[in-house]
């Protein structure tokens, strides 16, 4: 197991404690508070960590020391973990609110709207802590949980990563699904820096028999994890750079890809 896992999970899966969407915790730690100002003000706030984490070149000890400065403070207060369509979908199930948003992190990389973001547990709606936000209200689309798992479902088969993210460790309250645009992606690929969207609790494997050589699995990793030989015309994962998200399997018409437990094989980073 992770180490979040062995911290929050009671012996399972810690995004699966229900303990961790609770009221209970969320009214702990000034999470609400930090969950309103994370939400209402992202823009404004974190668009200046976009452009830390992107320094490059000429200053290479200052921007290394601004990204470091910029992971810092998201490792404190907002981090996420890749996680499989199936395990995502329990997650949506145990959730009493969903909200789909507009992704800021999207608006501030692209300069575009997007909606690949979902509120989960948190009472973002005209009664709850955004009631007097009335014009961010209105971007919100409370969804149910068929509609949500649909729409993730979707994002699947696009190649989307999904991921769940904390407001203050270990409340959950938010999923995002991410590719190269997302602000989160950004920092945990583009910098030799410790993570901050962690690997999944899977590792991705092929199963050679099945396997047709159809390469659509590559052209579907986000993470580079997935190399092709012109001589065997089959795929080999590479479980070290793998986060088990999964989505290599979604276009898959060979079902040649199943994810393992990432603790059957010793040494795997997290």
């Amino acid at each position: 197991m992770c180490e979040f896992c062995i911290q929050h999970g009671e012996g399972k899966k810690w995004y699966l404690n229900m303990r961790n969407y609770s009221r209970e915790l969320f009214e702990e730690q000034h999470r609400r508070k930090f969950a309103e100002d994370f939400t209402v003000n992202m823009d404004v706030k974190y668009s200046t960590k976009i452009t830390q984490v992107d320094i490059a070149g000429g200053w290479p000890i200052i921007g290394r020391f601004a990204r470091y400065y910029a992971f810092r403070k998201f490792r404190s207060d907002h981090w996420g973990q890749a996680i499989p369509i199936e395990d995502l979908e329990q997650v949506v199930d145990m959730q009493s609110s969903i909200v789909r948003l507009p992704c800021i992190c999207r608006k501030l990389t692209t300069g575009r709207e997007y909606r690949y973001c979902f509120g989960i547990g948190i009472d973002i709606d005209h009664h709850g802590i955004l009631g007097k936000y009335p014009d961010f209200l209105e971007g919100l689309e409370v969804m149910s949980k068929e509609e949500t798992k649909e729409i993730l479902r979707k994002f699947d088969k696009q190649g989307l990563v999904h991921s769940i993210w904390t407001f203050k460790a270990p409340f959950i309250g938010a999923i995002c699904n991410c590719d190269q645009d997302c602000m989160g992606f950004r920092i945990q690929m583009n910098n030799n820096l410790p993570s901050i969207m962690f690997r999944g609790e899977y590792v991705a494997s092929v199963d050679w028999e099945l396997c047709s050589g159809c390469k659509k699995c590559l052209q579907n990793c986000q993470f580079g994890a997935i190399s092709y030989s012109y001589i065997t015309k089959r795929p080999t994962i590479d479980m070290r750079k793998c986060y088990g998200c999964g989505v290599c399997r979604a276009v898959c018409d060979k079902e040649a890809i199943i994810l393992k437990s990432r603790t059957e094989f010793a040494g795997l980073p997290w």
